[in-house]
């Protein structure tokens, strides 16, 4: 299985986990690594490019920092842009039937503060669910999302050991489908 990790971080070589997971990531044959920002800092997408590299993968991960309850504004941009009618969705079929879409998130808030009770008042599940929309439209499979939650005190010793759990959730090809 192929699988291409679009890495969304407009900081990534200030961030802890964000950088840990790609330098990780990169060490996987099957795993293509791509930079939104890096590629794109002007923010003008190449959309026959990303469209291309969705076609050549097989599992498609989205790994960004957790802005304002959603994803920092070029991957939304690039949602905009790539995801078009007659590619993504529409009357024929999408070209990207059948794939997998999965989320990697870090959250500067630990796990408790989404929920009920929490300061964010809502669970994850929910304020990731317009991901999970998006793959529904596409004719994907969304499979559950890896979260690493409370990245504002994690201790830098501990990173490996993090980015170690994430390549194996990523690399689980036997993952079902978030309901």
């Amino acid at each position: 299985m192929k699988t291409l990790v679009i890495v969304a971080h407009p900081n990534l070589e200030q961030s802890k986990v964000n950088k840990a997971w790609a330098e990780r990531l990169k060490q996987e044959e099957t795993v293509t690594v791509h930079n939104l920002y890096a590629e794109y800092p002007d923010f003008k997408i190449d959309v026959a490019k990303e469209q291309q590299l969705l076609l050549d993968h097989d599992r498609i991960v989205f790994q960004f920092p957790f802005y304002w309850y959603s994803s920092p504004a070029l991957l939304k941009q690039w949602l905009d842009d790539v995801l078009t009618y007659g590619f993504a969705y529409g009357s024929s079929s999408s070209k990207l039937q059948d794939k997998e879409l999965m989320l990697a998130v870090s959250t500067g808030s630990p796990a408790e503060a989404y929920g009920d009770g929490g300061r964010n008042r809502y669970p994850m599940e929910e304020l990731l669910r317009p991901f999970q929309a998006t793959a529904n439209l596409c004719g994907m499979s969304f499979l559950p999302p890896f979260l690493l939650q409370g990245v504002m005190g994690l201790e830098e010793a501990g990173l490996p050991e993090k980015a170690e759990a994430f390549v194996a959730y990523l690399l689980n090809s036997e993952l079902q489908t978030a309901k």
